[in-house]
């Protein structure tokens, strides 16, 4: 009670002066309250009391405040259960994996994927994966009736029925796909498990009819009936005579709905009767196992004599009760099986070939992208190949123009203008082979002044027996430009070209009888015709690709560098460097180096489909 006590054997009671409270049940121990602590817990219990007295003052003091805001405070505690049962919904339906599906005012019943939501959390705990359920009535087939074995799913459907309905109706989101089709039903009845009851003298089969009463009383067109085993708990055939009667009874009325069964007669009453269906649940014959897969359009078989063999029933047994239903029972049920072994074949034929057009349209998809991307590219080809055949035009009339400059500078005689007129003259066809460059190279070509012929020199006597000597006025052959021998070395001689000095064979001097003293300074600056003839050569072999792959740092740098004075000489006005990807440390020295080329406008990666990273474009000025 809230004092602080002491426990005592009762033999020391007596030596302890205070207060005995309480002794334990089994009488061994004594609780005393100490004479010196009596004071300090009548102190403890007078500061309890104050202190709910406090309590309630305070409390009171609240409630006066909050008194006037008592009308606030209610609509508060509504807006924050409406708030709360609304997250809890959306929590659900997250946890669900459920969607909002289309709605409509009257009946409708057009699910796909549709999934018990306890079940589907259930075999999700234990790591399995739950088998969705499909299944659409319209007003033509608005009663199904499912047939099939035992422990196929049959009553799983329906209750998957059930409670998705009800859930919809309740302002829950079903766990179904969204493209799923809801109605709205004006009454469910349910018909499912046992209510046999001894107090109200009741048998299993005599509380189903009771219900079946209920629902051929009230039912109507927009009723939702669930009946599991339906004309089951009496005598098969009566049984199923009466359930015949009230599924027809059903189908006046207009009702919707799921019924299992397992009799023949409502398989076939199903078959022949507008308003019913028949479904089943599909088995697999080879596993011995269902697939709890609803099917619609067929009915389905129990797979009794099946299930018998595979737990085991003596041969005999079977072959006795195949005996005593009959053959045309029998067949019956092969018959069924074959259909549901053929369904399942073309089910798999039909899911196999969407998988293929699937594939296709991707596949035909990706090319058109491809092909597109293609073309595109093809577009920006072409246009830079005619902004390179521009270039280079350009650089082969520039060619032209310095040709021609060099015939007049040089005072050539009439052999060397020939060639020069016959090299163009070949440039001029190669060129008309590109599509728009004949005009100008017959333009240019015209343009070609016609050859001078110089005056004939008088060799001096004896010049064409004479040997070359120290002071001898000489010229090269095929050149016009004089110079003056300075040293004579055997075949070989040193001799003065104006400003230039050079050693060339004695062979390939002529004597002449111009003054080399007395030649224009100009003339002392030409360009032979090995040079040109190299030149021209070096451009027409020059290709606009360099392979450096495999090559030192230094090597690369060195090719590149000849290669793109190359490029800048001819105007190639862009190039492409083959390095490869590999470190990456020669694609960085190649741009490096590029970098510092005045000639160099720009570079980049080549397309990635025409080599990406492992490419560089060089753009020239």
């Amino acid at each position: 009670d809230g004092r602080l006590v002491i426990p005592v054997a009762p033999m020391n009671k007596r030596r302890i002066s205070g207060i005995v409270h309480d002794e334990s049940a089994s009488g061994k121990t004594v609780f005393i309250e100490p004479a010196e602590v009596v004071e300090a817990n009548n102190r403890i219990r007078e500061l309890q009391m104050e202190e709910r007295r406090e309590i309630t003052r305070i409390l009171i003091r609240l409630a006066d405040g909050l008194r006037p805001s008592i009308p606030l405070i209610e609509e508060s505690v509504e807006v924050v259960a409406r708030l709360d049962f609304v997250r809890a919904k959306a929590r659900y339906a997250v946890e669900t994996d459920a969607c909002m599906p289309s709605l409509s005012d009257g009946p409708e019943l057009e699910w796909y994927h549709a999934c018990h939501p306890e079940l589907l959390l259930s075999l999700r705990r234990q790591g399995r994966e739950i088998v969705p359920l499909d299944i659409v009535l319209t007003p033509g087939a608005r009663l199904l009736v499912i047939s099939g074995p035992n422990a196929g799913g049959k009553s799983v459907c329906l209750k998957t029925v059930g409670v998705l309905q009800y859930m919809l109706q309740c302002g829950l989101l079903p766990p179904v796909h969204d493209n799923s089709h809801f109605g709205i039903f004006s009454d469910i009845f349910v018909d499912i498990g046992d209510d046999q009851s001894i107090e109200d003298d009741l048998s299993t089969y005599s509380s189903h009819l009771r219900n079946m009463k209920t629902i051929v009383g009230n039912g109507r067109p927009g009723s939702l009936v669930l009946i599991d085993e339906f004309g089951g708990g009496t005598e098969p055939q009566i049984g199923g005579a009466i359930a015949q009667a009230i599924l027809h009874r059903f189908v006046d009325l207009g009702l919707w709905g799921v019924v299992t069964t397992h009799y023949q007669n409502l398989k076939h009453f199903a078959e022949d009767t507008d308003g019913l269906v028949n479904g089943s649940m599909l088995y697999d014959r080879h596993l011995m196992q269902p697939l709890f897969r609803l099917s619609i359009g067929n009915p389905g078989s129990s797979f009794a004599v099946e299930i018998a063999r595979k737990t085991g029933l003596p041969q005999e047994i079977i072959r006795e009760a195949e005996e005593i239903v009959g053959s045309d029972y029998v067949n019956l049920d092969k018959y069924l099986l074959d259909i549901a072994r053929d369904r399942k074949y073309w089910e798999n034929k039909r899911m196999a070939i969407r998988q293929k057009e699937k594939k296709l349209e991707e596949t035909l998809r990706r090319y058109e992208e491809e092909a597109e991307t293609l073309r595109s590219q093809r577009r920006e080809i072409i246009g830079e190949a005619r902004q390179e055949a521009r270039k280079i035009l350009e650089g082969s009339n520039a060619a032209i123009e310095r040709t021609i400059r060099t015939i007049r500078e040089a005072q050539a005689d009439r052999e060397r203008t020939q060639e020069a007129r016959r090299k163009l003259e070949q440039e001029r066809r190669q060129m008309e082979s590109a599509k728009g460059v004949g005009s100008g190279g017959n333009e240019l070509l015209r343009r070609a002044p016609k050859a001078k012929k110089p005056k004939p020199e008088a060799p001096p006597a004896g010049a064409a027996s004479r040997p070359i000597a120290v002071g001898d006025a000489v010229k090269l052959d095929g050149e016009g430009t004089p110079g003056r021998v300075l040293e004579v070395s055997g075949k070989r001689a040193t001799v003065v070209f104006g400003m230039l000095k050079t050693t060339v064979d004695t062979a390939r001097l002529r004597h002449t009888a111009a003054d080399p003293d007395r030649a224009p300074a100009r003339q002392a600056s030409f360009v032979s015709t090995a040079t040109a003839d190299d030149l021209r050569d070096r451009q027409l072999s020059f290709k606009r690709d360099i392979d450096v792959r495999g090559m030192r740092v230094d090597e690369a740098l060195q090719a590149i560098t000849y290669f793109i004075d190359d490029a800048v000489q001819f105007s190639a006005g862009r190039v492409r460097i083959l390095h490869g990807t590999g470190t990456g440390a020669l694609r960085q020295a190649i741009r490096r180096y590029l970098d510092t080329v005045a000639g160099v406008a720009s570079y980049r990666d080549e397309h990635v489909q025409f080599g990406g990273a492992g490419i560089t474009v060089v753009d020239l000025a």
